[in-house]
């Protein structure tokens, strides 16, 4: 719960057990949305870390066959 819009929803005159259940509605949607935005981040950089290990490889492999020959 974000105590601060619990308070500001007390200040605006809800009751008690209403402003509690929205401020923890707020911040149980403000979690989801960043879980979800991390989660994305996350499957991008393994993505990113394949493709770039596949690169070096290839860079190493043509590296390899040039001063061998």
């Amino acid at each position: 719960m974000i105590s601060e819009i619990y308070d500001a929803f007390l200040a605006a005159g809800a009751p008690e057990d209403k402003a509690r259940k929205a401020a923890e509605t707020v911040a149980d949607w403000r979690l989801s949305r960043f879980d979800g935005a991390i989660l994305q981040i996350e499957s991008q950089l393994v993505a990113l870390k394949w493709m770039t290990g596949f690169a070096i490889a290839l860079d190493v492999a043509i590296l390899t066959r040039l001063f061998v020959h």
